[in-house]
């Protein structure tokens, strides 16, 4: 019984075992060193196809820069004109004035009354439509006005200029009408296009409210 519990006497014969344990790991090791390469290769050849893709794209935007810029050349003063007449009724026909004049309301003190708005210009500045306005309030309070000026700088749709007063009188009441140069961009989120019909009506209206 004691010899057959001496292992020694009997050691481990079999040698193949390790060194097949040992190719085994390294066949995967080189499998997925192969798989690595592989993908490797795979995103390096997506990048040069996106590379060649984007300067393909540079070049054909370049052109027609280009091609913009001789048409441009080659317009007469009275066609340039006409363009960015064209361009103004564009962007006039696709302005929201409901929601210029809820914009305007929720600014307004409440000892400040709009007398008139007059619309210098209607524009596209990229993706956003802006609008060029003379506007002009009663107030007689001259410090509703500066809070009023403050309201729209601060709200991030307005730019707001003091351009002149003009003082008036009536039998029971005196009051001074300001002038004011606003630039009105509507805030993000708001879609252009999504114009009511009473938008379009006081567009075709001719601007002036």
């Amino acid at each position: 019984m004691i010899t057959k519990l001496n292992l020694a006497s009997q050691p481990f014969r079999n040698r193949t075992l390790p060194y097949l344990i040992s190719l085994l790991f390294l066949a995967f090791a080189v499998a997925g060193a192969v798989l690595s390469f592989a993908g490797w290769r795979d995103a390096a050849s997506r990048n040069e196809i996106a590379k060649a893709e984007i300067e393909q794209m540079n070049t054909e935007l370049q052109a027609l820069k280009g091609k913009g810029a001789l048409v441009q050349q080659s317009l007469t003063p009275e066609q340039q004109n006409l363009l960015i007449a064209a361009h103004r009724l564009v962007a006039n026909k696709t302005f929201g004035w409901s929601r210029l004049f809820a914009d305007l309301e929720s600014l307004l003190p409440g000892a400040v009354s709009v007398s008139r708005i007059g619309v210098q210009n209607v524009y596209q500045d990229g993706d956003k439509t802006k609008a060029d306005l003379e506007f002009a309030v009663l107030s007689r309070d001259y410090k509703s006005i500066i809070t009023m000026i403050e309201n729209m700088n601060s709200s991030g749709i307005f730019q707001a200029e003091l351009r002149g007063q003009d003082l008036q009188k009536t039998e029971s009441i005196t009051y001074t009408e300001y002038t004011l140069r606003l630039l009105y961009t509507p805030r993000y989120g708001y879609s252009p296009a999504a114009t009511t019909a009473s938008d379009v009506a006081q567009t075709q209206a001719g601007g002036t409210q």
